[in-house]
């Protein structure tokens, strides 16, 4: 720690006692990247819950010399979100929305508030927040002020500088005020010291904007999009000196922004969504101006790459309603009638029918339909950094905006200069708004490729100042492109922006290297990686990453999808905690730092890395739901693995993670080994082993209950398919198997039990993986014997590492035919199952828990969708992990946050399905062994059991009861 740091810790420690602060690798390391192309590691990390907080950071950092940077929900492109000296995370604790107004329409938040808890507060009163970025599942408010952001509706509601009333503030300094839309004033009026300094803040910057009106007048406010450089044209006379807007857009470089007064819009009563296909994207630029004259909510655009990349990470279903086209603008249409909305739609349809550009268009009627396309283009900067073909690409140039009108022909020159430097781009934006988001493969990582990118990116800013442009048109300049200002503006307009913030920051301490005395735009890559990097060598084998497991770490870019706290299933850990390092991005950003020997310089001894993985569940979902496809679980098997090679490891490795072994010979003697672990002996052997006693150890079944299922459920006529029978079904739950035979072969599928085989799972989840690899061999070699039939396995964890971990970590091609067999039980109805069949009547209302393996694993063929079309009416599906994880939930350490877990999305489910009355609950659907023992274990004594899907469909009369040492 330098001699500064450790004063300004000193002084907070005394200013402000209750101030949380990281200074070690572990806390401060993931927070040396934001989703720009920087790494910028921070001293310390401050995490304040309140202004007066922000205050004793702001005046120990100027007492101390040390910069500051204000952060949000670390989602910028450019650099904005990554500074030297202290980095103020606001996402954490100043996160309350204030007050709502709805008479006067205003809504008063704190910086930290996400977009998304705004508009889930507001809707109830039919209003919004008008500006909606794609990242509105993470982005705040404070972030959103800071880049002046726009997003999806931008083409009605503008930028978020319309819709600001007033900003609270602290300067540079540590001196509270509130900027609004007459200037600025002491946010305390009985604070003669801090009056009198605000007013001679202000009457400094009118005497700025009174000497420097031509310019402003000409160069600032030109297109709609113009956000780069400081809107410095809201303080002129006409506009009445509106310090509020002139503060949106300056990226913390002038005041830190604490809390803001916004404006709200009423939300419209009827939408419609119009799709247009085209063959390419300077078609689609040249149709907007005849969109735009319909008064659209939405024109966005996107290219063929992004669509491609959704589909093969999320399944060929994952995106439907687009036409045919290698270009597509999704157009929203809203009013009061929805047969007006839908008949505008129409006519507008036929109108660019009529131009002959259209290669298709469609009216997308269906809400669900709308909301996966809009899924695709809100991933789009995350499915543009890592396409279909492995292919990395990166911002940089990602924000330029002209006027809508020069759209096409600016697209067209920008192709040309793609090509003329031998680029690649990948092409999404607001189309209607005339600002294009690109994401390029530039080669950041060597000094050639550095040059090159610098050649690059100096004509791409001369090309949009020809067509009239900004640099920025709604991301900021950051890091990113402040070097680049000069060419877009004069030379005195810059020493305005210079005199601007030396007004608010004469040391010039915060955001340092932002819009003014910009840092190098090649300065601080986060590619441009030291010589002595952490040799990696793996036992995964990481095949769709070119350098192995650095590369894969690397597919972390920062957009921080894993942050929501709604829609999907990741990350679970950071939904429970709200820890940066919880999070898929935070323990994706700290293995950066454990390669590279950044921050993180032990290793795969690392005790930061290891603390920071601690808490992953290993569910798996951010392979899927992740735009990038990072794929932590794996990650941290591989982590323990090196991390405890030839070290003693942590008593529930052995416990738990060898539960097949035990299991199986606790089935020879399945009723005296369960009424001993239900005494006391049972909860010593659990502390012993590192497992939590508030659970229930579920009950072993004995070796002959499975044997008595299995011939009972042996086929009459010739298998065409293999019932693999996992460790869990066979230890614990017998009767599924034979469940799932009846079922199969009552839908054409003859099954016989491929038994006495393990895929890996637990050794894998708890990092033994030279111990995975032998098993895993082991199950290869009887499954890979020259039969082809697929392999249908009940226990979708199992079936998901049969599928993905087997093939990744033995790495053959015997592995990968055993993995291409693979089913679910739901998948084998989807896919093997007779035309026709029908199952027996089923009930109306189902709960579901779907397991997280199958969710990230087998696209497009969960319970859920099957369960719909076999007729049951309404499937309530407690979307996200149910907690338990394996071997998670049962140890000691992880209890509370399995069940933090739980609270999340399935223990409200199960509240909600008992009757007042106390009549039977709907049924509750799990197929995962986990799933069902947590649903078990927060049911209590209410009489809920989770039945398999197989249970369910069972054509039997007499379906048996849960298992035990009695069965």
């Amino acid at each position: 720690m330098t001699d500064s740091l450790s004063r300004l810790v000193d002084e907070l420690a005394r200013t402000a006692p209750g101030l949380r602060i990281e200074t070690g690798a572990g806390g401060t390391g993931a927070y040396a990247y934001d989703a720009s192309n920087y790494r910028v590691p921070p001293q310390a990390v401050a995490f304040p819950r309140g202004a007066d907080d922000v205050v004793a950071v702001l005046r120990a950092c100027h007492g101390a010399d040390v910069p500051l940077t204000a952060r949000g929900g670390g989602t910028s492109m450019a650099g904005n979100a990554v500074g030297p000296g202290v980095v103020l995370d606001f996402s954490r604790y100043m996160n309350r929305i204030l007050d709502i107004d709805p008479q006067a329409r205003t809504a008063r938040v704190e910086a930290g508030v996400v977009l998304d808890a705004l508009q889930s507060a507001t809707s109830r009163h039919g209003l919004a927040f008008g500006p909606d970025p794609s990242s509105h599942s993470r982005c705040t408010l404070g972030g959103m002020i800071g880049n002046d952001a726009c997003g999806n509706r931008s083409v009605r509601h503008g930028r978020t500088s319309g819709h600001i009333e007033d900003l609270e503030i602290v300067t540079a300094d540590g001196v509270r005020a509130v900027a609004d839309r007459t200037g600025l004033r002491a946010a305390d009026p009985d604070d003669t010291d801090a009056v009198r300094r605000v007013a001679r803040l202000e009457a400094d910057l009118r005497h700025l904007i009174e000497g420097n009106l031509a310019p402003i007048r000409t160069e600032l406010g030109r297109v709609p999009r113009q956000v780069s450089g400081y809107q410095l044209h809201h303080l002129l006379p006409e506009h009445g000196f509106d310090m509020a807007r002139a503060l949106v857009g300056t990226e913390g470089s002038c005041a830190v922004v604490t809390a803001a007064t916004v404006r709200l819009v009423a939300t419209a009563q009827a939408s419609t969504l119009l799709t247009l296909g085209y063959d390419d994207v300077v078609d689609a630029a040249e149709d907007v101006p005849e969109i735009l004259r319909r008064h659209p909510t939405a024109v966005e655009g996107m290219d063929e790459a992004i669509v491609a990349t959704m589909r093969a990470r999320r399944g060929p279903d994952s995106v439907t309603g687009l036409p045919e086209g290698r270009a597509w603008l999704y157009v929203e249409l809203d009013g009061d009638d929805q047969a007006v909305v839908d008949t505008r739609a129409a006519e507008l349809l036929d109108v660019l029918k009529a131009r002959g550009r259209l290669t298709g268009g469609r009216v997308v009627h269906s809400p669900a339909e709308r909301r996966s396309l809009w899924r695709v283009r809100e991933d789009g900067a995350g499915l543009a950094a890592r396409l279909v073909d492995g292919g990395e690409s990166w911002p940089g140039w990602e924000d330029a905006a002209v006027a809508p009108e020069n759209l096409a022909a600016y697209l067209r020159g920008f192709r040309k200069l793609l090509t003329a430097h031998g680029l690649t781009g990948v092409l999404y934006g607001h189309f209607g708004a005339g600002c294009v988001h690109v994401r390029i493969d530039f080669d950041l990582a060597t000094d050639t490729g550095r040059a090159a990118t610098r050649r690059f990116l100096s004509e791409a800013a001369a090309l949009v100042v020809e067509h009239g442009g900004s640099l920025s048109g709604e991301h900021g300049d950051g890091r990113a492109r402040g070097e680049l200002l000069e060419v877009m503006y004069s030379h005195r307009m810059i020493r305005t922006f210079a005199a601007f913030k030396e007004i608010f920051d004469p040391e010039g301490l915060l955001n340092p290297g932002i819009i003014v005395a910009p840092a190098r735009l090649d300065a601080d890559l986060a590619l441009h990686t030291p010589s002595e990097v952490l040799p990696v060598d793996t036992l995964f084998s990481f095949p769709h990453d070119e350098d192995g497991f650095a590369g894969a770490v690397r597919r972390c870019v920062g957009v921080g999808r894993c942050r929501s706290d709604t829609g999907g299933v990741m990350c679970p850990s950071y939904r429970a905690t709200g820890e940066e390092n919880d999070s898929t991005r935070g323990r994706a950003r700290l293995l950066q730092e454990m390669v590279r020997g950044g921050t993180v310089q032990d290793g795969w001894r690392s005790t930061e890395v290891r603390d920071a993985l601690d808490l992953c569940l290993s569910c798996k979902a951010c392979s899927s739901d992740c735009p990038v496809g990072v794929d932590m679980a794996t990650y941290k098997a591989e982590f323990l693995h090196q991390h405890y090679k030839g070290r003693v490891r942590p008593r529930s490795h052995y416990s738990l993670g060898w539960l097949p072994l035990t299991s199986a010979l606790a089935g020879f003697a399945a009723r005296p080994v369960n009424a001993l672990l239900r005494g006391p002996v049972g909860r010593l052997l659990a502390r012993l082993g590192g497992v939590t006693t508030k659970r229930r150890i579920p009950a072993f079944a004995s070796r002959r209950s499975l044997r008595q299922v299995l011939r009972a459920s042996k086929p009459e006529e010739p298998a065409n398919a293999l019932l693999f029978v996992d460790s869990f079904t066979r230890a614990f739950r017998p009767h599924v198997a034979g469940a799932a035979s009846r079922v199969l072969a009552d839908a054409g599928i003859c099954s016989t039990a491929e038994d006495g085989l393990c895929c890996g799972l637990t050794w894998v989840s708890t990092g033994q993986l030279s111990v995975a690899r032998r098993i895993m061999t082991r199950t290869v070699a009887r499954l890979d014997n020259g039969d082809d039939r697929p392999i249908v396995v009940a226990e979708p964890s199992c079936a998901a590492a049969l599928k993905r971990d087997v093939p990744e970590l033995l790495g053959t091609d015997a592995a990968r035919r055993v993995a291409d067999r693979v089913h679910t039980f739901a998948g084998a109805l989807t896919d093997l199952a007779e035309p026709g069949w029908t199952p027996p009547p089923l009930p109306e209302n189902v709960v579901l828990q779907t397991h997280c393996h199958e969710y990230a694993t087998f696209k497009g063929r969960h319970p859920r969708d099957l369960l719909g079309r076999l007729g049951v009416r309404k499937v309530d599906e407690a979307e996200g992990c149910c907690g338990l994880a394996g071997n998670f939930g049962f140890e000691e350490q992880h209890y509370d946050t399995s069940m933090a877990v739980a609270d999340l999305a399935l223990k409200p489910r199960l509240d909600g399905i008992y009757a007042i009355d106390g009549a039977t609950p709907t049924v509750v659907v799990a197929d995962g062994f986990s799933c069902a023992t947590q649903i078990d274990h927060l049911a209590g004594d209410r009489g809920v059991r989770a039945v398999h899907l197989a249970e369910l469909l069972d054509p039997a009369a007499d379906r048996p009861d849960q298992p035990g040492e009695t069965s």
